[in-house]
């Protein structure tokens, strides 16, 4: 399950993960060509404050790469239904196939996608059940990063000791200030969308609903959490073991779970 590839053909959300590329790109070339190298060099910082920085940028990317093309979930056109399990299934009125319910269709991808909490164009990809546990930690380690690169930003103009060796020569440093500016800006911005982004998901999984369902006020008693939300958690990254809810390189193993939710999307 977790080695599907799925590829979603929209220019819309080509044109989105092309402006979230470009900013990880900008970030990961500006901030240590400006701020941790030539801080760096002069003994103003320790080697290992560049190394967890390029770290946590490969994450960040690693997470948005299999966010991107990991199967969310979709269902297949003749569904395997469990003995156990038929009495969970509904039928899509959409696309006429039998689906477990807490499924939705996606209009833009024209499937239905089990547990589907949204469709992201900045993935270009639904988030759905397969692919849930990567999309938290994208907006985890996106989080993360901008923090990380707004505090050195910060910190070069304002904590670190002035640089003694710079080429004035060169285009980044004689226009140092507006490529700051620039990257302070998209910093910000991405760091409030962010947030509010993985805090409602954090409160989406602690209550066990899922966008959709919040949005369609179909669930009863929706703000009261059904399970423990070590439970929730787990079920989403497919394991018990916290450490592995933070790796992205991992392959998800789906806790078996049934469709006890009874609801119609």
């Amino acid at each position: 399950m977790g080695l599907r590839i799925h590829f979603v053909v929209d220019p819309h959300g080509w044109c989105c993960m092309g402006l979230i590329v470009f900013v990880w790109l900008y970030n990961i070339v500006i901030i240590p060509k400006i701020v941790l190298f030539p801080h760096y060099e002069e003994g103003h910082i320790p080697g290992i404050l560049i190394i967890i920085f390029y770290g946590i940028a490969i994450f960040c990317l690693v997470a948005l790469v299999r966010a991107s093309v990991t199967d969310p979930g979709r269902l297949p056109e003749n569904p395997k239904i469990p003995l156990g399990e038929r009495e969970f299934w509904e039928l899509c009125n959409k696309c006429n196939l039998m689906r477990p319910k807490r499924s939705h269709h996606c209009s833009r991808c024209g499937h239905c996608v089990r547990r589907m909490d949204h469709h992201c164009p900045w993935i270009n990809n639904c988030v759905g059940e397969d692919n849930h546990w990567l999309f938290l930690q994208l907006c985890f380690y996106t989080e993360l990063l901008t923090c990380y690169a707004l505090m050195f930003s910060f910190c070069h103009y304002y904590y670190f000791l002035p640089l003694k060796k710079r080429n004035l020569d060169l285009f980044i440093v004689r226009h140092e200030l507006a490529i700051m500016r620039l990257a302070a800006f998209m910093g910000i911005t991405m760091l409030v969308g962010i947030t509010g982004l993985f805090y409602t998901q954090l409160i989406g999984i602690i209550t066990d609903t899922t966008s959709i369902e919040k949005m369609s006020n179909c669930c009863e008693e929706i703000s009261r959490p059904r399970k423990p939300w070590q439970q929730t958690f787990s079920e989403v990254f497919g394991t018990r073991w916290k450490i592995l809810w933070f790796i992205p390189f991992r392959q998800r193993q789906p806790l078996r779970v049934p469709y006890h939710f009874a609801n119609h999307v």
